[in-house]
């Protein structure tokens, strides 16, 4: 149980600045535990909350409140753009900048320009994909605050971590940890940013 201080006592302890905390970390050891308490968490009012695990946890996103990803709708509109540009690029090419008729066939006809349009589809859909995720994500990141927890190594191998930011509105460093605790949490500590 962490001494009853207040903020500044935390940061000072910690030897932080008066803006350098992170989060409030409290691990389980239980992806159904995790689940549950996010929801707990979410329920008491925090908004700014995360969740690491070793592998894709079913109903955290909902529980913690994580809106669903718009890098679907992004790809969607690249594809869009693709099969357009290929339709257009063909259209253009045969019919408006070098028209030739070889063999009695149209300038421009859809069933032959399937290939070059299904290609452009998948390769703009494709590179959007890769680089929508990255921007999306912030990638590359090589480092991250949540890295300063003293057992961070253990959400790639067989624990489970709920995150309180300290950015969310209902934050106080002792107020959360004691309500991470009481959700379940095993182990709690304040993290350093």
């Amino acid at each position: 149980m962490l001494p009853k201080m207040n903020i500044e006592q935390v940061k000072d302890k910690l030897g932080i600045g008066a803006d350098k905390i992170y989060a409030v970390m409290g691990e389980f050891s239980d992806p159904h535990d995790l689940v549950k308490a996010g929801r707990k968490i979410r329920e008491m009012g925090y908004t700014k909350l995360d969740a690491m695990s070793p592998f894709p946890v079913h109903g955290i996103d909902a529980a913690i409140g994580i809106p669903y990803s718009r890098l679907g709708w992004i790809v969607v509109t690249a594809a869009i753009v693709g099969l357009l540009t290929a339709q257009g690029l063909q259209y253009y090419v045969g019919v408006i900048n070098y028209p030739l008729v070889i063999g009695g066939k149209p300038l421009f006809d859809f069933t032959f320009s399937i290939p070059v349009t299904f290609e452009l589809t998948v390769l703009f859909s494709s590179i959007t994909a890769v680089i929508g995720m990255l921007a999306l994500n912030g990638l590359p990141r090589l480092y991250h605050p949540s890295m300063n927890y003293k057992r961070a190594h253990r959400a790639t191998d067989d624990r489970f971590l709920l995150v309180i930011e300290a950015n969310d509105p209902q934050f106080d460093a002792q107020k959360s940890a004691a309500d991470l605790r009481s959700v379940g949490a095993s182990e709690v500590e304040v993290v350093a940013g």
